[in-house]
């Protein structure tokens, strides 16, 4: 088929280009601006015009949208016209998910790195809403073969509950980290229509693996892998090996396992993903294959790793993972002997920001100073919030911009220079554009 794809430049979009153009189809797309991922997909041979515009709309045989494109995109109005079939993200998954063996995984913090480290565990074609270090991306095909010879389509794919579209993932192992409540707006603020999503997603698998310490996860009474991990996960240790974070481990009766990365959170994440693989291949494979994880970039990404100075990426922007990346920063601290941690974060849409700011007062007690950017409105309408007031105990430094070097961080004001750190570990939390920020 001819697809088409608005908002070709979203991680998850992107991703399910990338596998519908593999499988043999005519793929093309669009976004509103250009950055490196849609120029990595013209390198791919996918055509990306920049920006919307109705001359992309010939003759496609369905056009797939991102969630954040309007009903009056100029793209959308033309498909309208020429009577071309036109569907959100979540309602084209039935298409390409729905011959599948499917693993697929949710959950309101980890499911990317989760996914990520059940992929290089499985070695499988892949889907995540991140880059890969393994790979390189965030889609990856893989032929796999059973005991018999026979082909199968077994897929890792990253699902989504933002939007309720986990539930059309076609889950053959249905894989939770944690349903903590978060996008409560799609589900109108109702937690009973939230937690039915989720327990819908579960039963609609033959395997489930489930973090059974989360409090919506405990209560479930259905056959599932459970993970506690108080109690699962033991001999807990973190070591640095040529500069890299890994955690040590030991799960259950299935011994010991080393994973990249530093936290108990990264324990778990790991923990979810074998006992999900543990049904697919040995445990032999399973440890040799977990080495080829290497991370996930903006997710505890070390983008300068100096003597006295040391600037970190983190995609963290809800309250637990912040906690959580400053928990880890700690770790990383005292192994490099550097005292002073500085948290930069930029707020990561105005809704979220409200419905958690008394937890967000909260979660940077962990760090020495805080730099607050601009809300990343992620197409929200402005919303009143008194960052100056609620935040005032951390006697914050407010930025426009930050600016990450080799050996320093510039933070900007009115286009000027109002402080340099060049000591210190540095990380940048939150899902907009701080990453580009930090990478300069």
């Amino acid at each position: 088929m001819k697809i088409h794809f608005i908002g070709i430049g979203g991680i998850g979009l992107s991703a399910l280009a990338r596998f519908l153009k593999y499988d043999g189809h005519e793929v093309s797309g669009s976004d509103m601006q250009e950055s490196p991922l849609t120029k990595t997909l013209e390198d791919e041979g996918i055509k990306v015009t920049i920006p919307h515009d109705k001359s992309s709309i010939t003759d496609q045989n369905i056009i797939i949208h991102s969630a954040a494109v309007k009903h009056n995109n100029v793209e959308i109005i033309e498909a309208a016209k020429k009577g071309i079939k036109t569907v959100a993200r979540k309602e084209s998954l039935p298409i390409v998910l729905g011959n599948k063996k499917v693993y697929s995984v949710c959950g309101a913090h980890g499911k990317s790195t989760t996914t990520a480290i059940l992929a290089s565990i499985l070695q499988s074609t892949t889907l995540v809403g991140a880059i890969s270090k393994e790979f390189g991306s965030n889609f990856r095909y893989v032929k796999n073969v059973n005991a018999i010879g026979t082909e199968e389509n077994r897929v890792v794919f990253e699902a989504d509950e933002s939007d309720g579209s986990f539930l059309l993932s076609n889950p053959y192992c249905a894989i939770v980290t944690t349903a903590e409540p978060e996008h409560m707006g799609y589900y109108g603020y109702d937690m009973v229509r939230f937690h039915h999503a989720y327990e819908s997603f579960l039963k609609m698998a033959t395997l489930r693996v489930i973090n059974a310490e989360d409090k919506f996860m405990s209560t479930l009474d259905m056959d599932a892998i459970k993970l506690y991990p108080s109690r699962d996960i033991q001999n807990l240790s973190f070591t640095l090996k040529d500069g890299e974070p890994y955690t040590k481990f030991n799960l259950k009766d299935l011994g010991d396992f080393e994973v990249w990365g530093f936290g108990h959170h990264i324990a778990i994440d790991a923990s979810l993903a074998i006992l999900a693989a543990v049904h697919e291949i040995g445990l032999d494979e399973i440890r040799l294959n977990l080495k080829k994880y290497v991370g996930i970039k903006k997710r505890f990404d070390i983008l300068h790793n100096k003597k006295n100075f040391v600037l970190i990426d983190d995609y963290a922007h809800h309250p637990t993972e912040i906690t959580a990346t400053i928990k880890s920063v700690s770790l990383y601290s005292n192994l490099k002997d550097l005292d002073k941690k500085v948290v930069i974060w930029q707020p990561h849409k105005y809704s979220r920001t409200l419905d958690n700011l008394e937890e967000y007062k909260l979660c940077f007690k962990g760090c020495d100073e805080l730099i607050i950017l601009p809300v990343f409105a992620a197409g929200e309408e402005k919303m009143d919030i008194n960052f100056e007031k609620e935040f005032a105990n951390y006697e914050p430094i407010f930025a426009d911009q930050v600016i990450g070097k080799e050996n320093s961080l510039e933070v900007l004001k009115d286009g000027k220079v109002v402080k340099t750190y060049n000591k210190g570990i540095i990380i940048g939390v939150g899902a907009g554009d701080i990453t580009y920020q930090l990478r300069k």
